[in-house]
């Protein structure tokens, strides 16, 4: 976080919260530090994610309630808590905010192991239409990502390139182009819907 802070920081202003979003409390606090600083919430992008591989008979409860709680329990706080702030900011002439949910093919299509990981990135699916039918009245935009196999560090804890080679993955600027057509309102159509991504986009 402190150097895509130091990397964007010349030219915009930025905040960095290095928090647990399976705690309410301290995701409120972030929100509200937020609105005190800038005013305004225009865009929450909510990526936060642990992806252990955990066959279904050494699956602990501890696990997971780990696994729910982070892919979407953490989302939920997320959204509670700015949601107020999108109310607010819903003018008729002003959209209230958008929401993007990072998901995963996995909710429809898990590894073995993903049992977890898969059911919570569902929930996430289904939460994101839920919010996006309750939003609509208030200019609240709900996009949900549902990417298959990116090339990222947690993912290659799990998976080897033996097992899932790189070439056959995205890459993490295919789903950010993404999130920011999302954001800026190229996708406004997709409100509510599980947006899949299955190739490289470069």
């Amino acid at each position: 976080l402190p150097n895509v802070a130091s990397e964007i920081g010349d030219t915009t202003p930025t905040m960095i919260f290095p928090i647990d979003i399976t705690i309410s409390d301290a995701v409120d606090e972030m929100v509200g530090k937020i609105v005190d600083r800038f005013g305004r919430i225009d865009v929450i992008v909510n990526c936060a994610g642990v992806a252990p591989l955990v066959a279904m008979d050494q699956m602990t409860p501890e696990i997971w309630k780990s696994v729910l709680n982070t892919n979407l329990s953490g989302p939920f706080y997320v959204c509670r808590a700015v949601w107020p702030v999108f109310r607010k900011q819903n003018t008729g002439k002003q959209n209230g905010g958008v929401i993007v949910n990072i998901s995963s093919e996995s909710a429809r299509d898990p590894f073995n192991g993903f049992a977890a990981y898969g059911a919570a990135k569902a929930g996430l699916n289904l939460l994101g239409k839920a919010m996006a039918k309750e939003g609509e009245p208030f200019g609240i935009r709900v996009h949900t990502i549902a990417p298959a196999a990116v090339e990222t560090d947690m993912f290659r804890k799990i998976v080897s390139p033996e097992a899932y080679p790189p070439e056959n993955t995205l890459l993490p600027d295919d789903v950010a182009r993404v999130v920011v057509q999302c954001a800026a309102g190229d996708l406004a159509c997709s409100s509510g819907e599980v947006i899949y991504v299955h190739r490289r986009l470069s």
